[in-house]
């Protein structure tokens, strides 16, 4: 691991900034969502101010109504993102600490938990205002991209989500006795930084490859064929980039030091790539019936 670059001094807070008796913080990853819902609010815009790139030539709603829809899409992040996370990774920790739940700005969310989140707000909004299901998850899919570029940033920033050991020349040491903790590996232990495989695969290329079939190639036009290849595209960068990441420390043991969840032969899944598979799934169906209608 002679070749490992070392984490640079980077801290999760950007500043502090005093009130008194209290101090708040400013870190990284808040920022990261806030980041993430202006882009992802003003990529919006963009498409609903074009008609011509949607079906009939008539936008999933109007620009006035996109506000409404914003405050029902945190809501649905924040609370399905914290609950996801209670639910898939850490139930029995939370079962003995309901307290805990509510602080969310300790950390602790999932992206799986965040998306149905999503899922049942824009169901509700839909339903309340008779806009097309299809069109708006198409609009919501197309501009969740740049939310999980900016927080899988953060979650490097924060140390925290890396990789296994490794001795390719990009690996990085991360600080803490936990990122250091590496069986059979003699002085600085290196380590793949998923969290940035995940940022360029989830946010970066998908988020591009969205943009050009929306606004170049019409693909507004068949509505869930967006959604569709949203679902199909993250749950295949997802699963690919498990097999670099280290599983979730409540499911590592001795006899499992994968941590995998679901085995099938000598073949196991992570978490990760169990919630991920049916989004897979799901995606294709959606863009196959897409095409189909169209």
């Amino acid at each position: 691991m002679l070749l490992a670059i070392p984490f640079p001094d980077l801290s999760p807070t950007l500043i502090e900034i005093p009130l008194g008796p209290i101090t708040l913080p400013i870190r990284w990853y808040a920022l990261a969502y806030i980041a993430g819902i202006i882009l992802g609010v003003w990529m919006a815009g963009r498409a609903l101010a074009r008609p011509t790139i949607w079906q009939n030539e008539t936008p999933a709603m109007t620009k006035e109504r996109l506000e409404d829809f914003t405050t029902w899409l945190i809501i649905g992040i924040i609370l399905g993102g914290r609950l996801g996370y209670v639910l898939f990774y850490e139930p029995v920790y939370f079962i003995e600490n309901p307290g805990d739940i509510l602080r969310v700005w300790t950390g602790g969310m999932a992206f799986h938990g965040g998306f149905l989140g999503v899922l049942f707000a824009g169901l509700i909004f839909a339903r309340r205002h008779s806009i097309p299901i299809p069109k708006l998850a198409d609009l919501a899919a197309l501009c969740a991209p740049p939310g999980i570029l900016f927080g899988r940033v953060a979650n490097f920033i924060n140390a925290e989500l890396w990789g296994r050991p490794t001795d390719a020349p990009w690996a990085v040491i991360f600080p803490g006795a936990r990122a250091q903790d590496c069986p059979g590996v003699e002085g600085a232990c290196a380590r793949h930084p998923s969290q940035l495989y995940e940022a360029g695969l989830e946010g970066l290329v998908l988020g591009v490859v969205l943009i050009y079939l929306a606004f170049a190639r019409g693909w507004l036009k068949t509505p869930g064929a967006i959604c569709g290849l949203f679902l199909a595209g993250y749950g295949a960068a997802r699963f690919f980039v498990e097999f670099f990441r280290v599983a979730d420390e409540q499911y590592i043991t001795p006899e499992n030091p994968l941590g995998r969840v679901l085995f099938v032969g000598d073949f196991g899944l992570s978490m990760g790539q169990l919630l991920s598979t049916p989004m897979i799934l799901v995606g294709l169906v959606f863009i196959v019936l897409a095409r189909r209608r169209a």
